[in-house]
This record gives C-alpha cells, structure tokens and sequence, in this order.
C-alpha cells in the first residue's frame, strides 16, 4: 500500500495535469487521466464521453482552469479519495464565463498507474445580490 504521501503527490500530479490540460484546452489529455470506463459528473449530468465533455466546454468559451486544495484519503488499498476546489473562466459570447466549484474523486490503479475513476464536479451558485 503507497504512503498518504504518496498518495497525496499522485492525486497533486493528476489534479495539476487535469488544470494544465484544460488551459492547453487538450480535452484528449484530460481523458487520459480518467480510467477506462471513467465518468465525470457536473451540472449537466453524467458524461460518459469526458472527451466530448471538455471539448464542449471550450467550445462555449471555457479556456482556464485552477484546481486546489487536495484532501486525500485511502479508502481501501486500491481506492483513493480526492476532495478539492476548483474555478473555470472563459469568454463566451455573451460575455465572461466564471463557474467556481466543489469537486470529488474516486481513484483507482489501472496499470499501475493512478487513474480517476469518477469525478464529481458541483458549482457553487453565486451570491444572490439583495
């Protein structure tokens, strides 16, 4: 079983390689980072295709990422936990974008490697302006 450190530099790795590709808008890299059969689901739901996810994203604009905060927890020995923040901005037609959110992993190894297995990522509204 890796070390919590370990662990916690992995889940870093994946998370800046997550962030990286988005800002290169490299929705093929982003999937690789996912296990096979992996599923991401945000505010449109469940999206089997993560691909086809991002690469709809950038199409509306979307074109940066930051992702931060990583709590990470061993769950069982091949099941990681990852919890964290994360803020997308573009520029869409009617303007700029900004969604800032929550977001939680499950990983797991596949090769050896650590791969997300489902990603779950949920907006924070926005303050209601009185």
């Amino acid at each position: 079983m890796r070390s919590d450190q370990n662990l916690r530099a992995e889940v870093e790795k994946i998370a800046v390689a997550h962030g990286d590709n988005f800002n290169k808008q490299n929705a093929a890299r982003i999937a690789a980072l996912y296990a096979k059969g992996g599923t991401l689901v945000n505010a449109a739901g469940v999206q089997t295709s993560v691909a086809e996810n991002f690469e709809n994203a950038f199409k509306l604009g979307f074109n940066h990422q930051e992702v931060t905060g990583a709590e990470v927890t061993s769950i069982a020995s091949d099941i990681t936990l990852g919890i964290g923040e994360y803020a997308n901005s573009g520029q869409g037609q009617s303007g700029p974008l900004q969604v800032r959110g929550r977001w939680t992993a499950v990983y797991t190894h596949e090769d050896g490697v650590l791969k997300i297995r489902l990603l779950t990522a949920v907006p924070i509204p926005p303050l209601k302006q009185p």
